[in-house]
């Protein structure tokens, strides 16, 4: 995403070394074109029923710029579906999704009259019953469907199969459709499924449309009228050259043989798809130590101001914008928490680094400002986001003395 034009860094038209004078690292960077380029380009072959997991960026400046290229959102709490309304989505554009919601977040669901409430359990379902009879309202809902496919992902992100939490089992389906049918109140107009993350086989899309269309069908014979079937999101991104390479084509197609005779909407729900190669994380290096033969980089961001490689293990292709030195080290990149998981990346090949140098931690913008925190009582970093030659911060971080503000000291201490 970083291209250098007569040795200076640029994303797009801007110069980072323009941000780096006014932004103290650590800090989230965001392209502008990149979002644009990738949301088009889904939209192009996957049709214009896309719904952002807010999930994976909820600043609302990223809100507001999905909201304008015609996304719907998809929400799974109480704050995101609060953040997407105060970003201007539409409310008839929004799917509150989530295994966890509360009678007051469903409420408030209701009073908004977003698009469908996404229920996840058969109690979910006789709790809309009561509520919707109370409001002698009429209420759209969905159901989302765990069809037992095993994502052949990483266990924390896996979310279809039998033994994970999220969903309904397919088995359930007549007993749905028995609660349904006795609450006049309740129209069920979509079914949903969300597998996990980080799919990359086209096997497992393949196998999941089917279950999803069999599904349809059985509510479509029950004489229940399906308007839409959102078949999740997923979609695999490459963080290192060797991971699969991942054709959103291919998915299409397998759409189009499986879905051809339907006569309801499709629609998807791609978060970090769209957004994670569209962030960077800017970062300082503050020591260089050597421990047991291997020479580490500490730098400036933590695990709590990226989590993933600390949690899931995750890769991240880490680059230097300091190429003076001919010499090449092997490092770890590790930040300052207090933690021995705390390390970006080990065994990471660049040119020979100095403090106050700056290293790029790429394809963050999915799963990145969203998950950090105060852990160690350290700032959470800020974020910038660049349109061309332009950039704005749209994220300032607090001040330490804030959050120490924020504790209360009770009387009797």
């Amino acid at each position: 995403m970083i291209n250098f034009l007569n040795k200076a860094p640029f994303i797009e038209d801007t110069n980072l070394n323009d941000i780096l004078k006014i932004c103290q690292t650590p800090f989230y960077l965001y392209s502008q074109d990149a979002i644009v380029q990738k949301v088009e380009k889904t939209k192009k072959i996957l049709g214009n029923n896309i719904f952002f997991s807010v999930k994976s960026n909820s600043n609302q400046a990223i809100l507001k710029l999905m909201q304008s290229l015609d996304l719907g959102a998809d929400v799974v709490s109480i704050g995101e579906l609060k953040r997407s309304l105060s970003a201007g989505f539409d409310p008839n554009k929004i799917i509150f999704e989530g295994v966890g919601k509360s009678q007051e977040d469903l409420l408030y669901a209701i009073q908004n009259k977003i698009r469908l409430i996404n229920t996840e359990s058969l109690e979910e379902i006789k709790l809309l019953q009561i509520l919707a009879n109370e409001k002698n309202n009429k209420i759209n809902i969905g159901v989302r469907l765990n069809p037992n496919i095993d994502g052949d992902t990483i266990s924390k992100i896996s979310t279809g199969k039998k033994t994970d939490k999220f969903g309904i089992e397919i088995d359930d389906i007549h007993s749905i459709i028995d609660l349904v049918k006795s609450s006049p109140n309740l129209n069920l107009i979509s079914i949903s499924c969300h597998i996990g993350s980080q799919i990359s086989k086209i096997a497992v899309y393949k196998n999941t449309f089917k279950e999803m269309k069999k599904a349809a069908d059985k509510f479509v014979d029950a004489g229940i009228r399906i308007k839409h079937v959102d078949l999740g999101g997923g979609f695999h991104v490459q963080y290192q050259d060797e991971d699969p390479n991942f054709l959103i084509e291919d998915v299409k197609k397998e759409l189009d043989i499986c879905f051809s005779d339907s006569n309801y909407d499709l629609s998807f729900e791609p978060g970090r798809y769209l957004i994670a190669e569209a962030g960077i994380l800017i970062t300082s290096i503050i020591n260089l130590k050597q421990n047991g033969g291997i020479n580490y980089l500490i730098v400036d961001a933590g695990m709590n101001t990226l989590v993933r490689p600390a949690m899931y293990n995750a890769y991240h292709k880490i680059k230097s914008i300091n190429n003076k030195s001919q010499k090449q080290f092997t490092y770890s990149v590790a930040g300052p928490i207090c933690e021995s998981s705390d390390i970006f990346q080990k065994n990471v090949k660049l040119p020979e680094q100095s403090i106050g140098d700056i290293l790029v931690i790429e394809d963050v913008g999915a799963y990145g400002k969203v998950m950090s925190s105060n852990y160690n009582t350290r700032l959470l970093p800020s974020e910038i986001l660049v349109n061309r030659d332009s950039f704005a911060i749209i994220y300032s971080s607090d001040r330490i003395e804030e959050l120490i503000d924020k504790d209360i000291i009770p009387s009797w201490l």
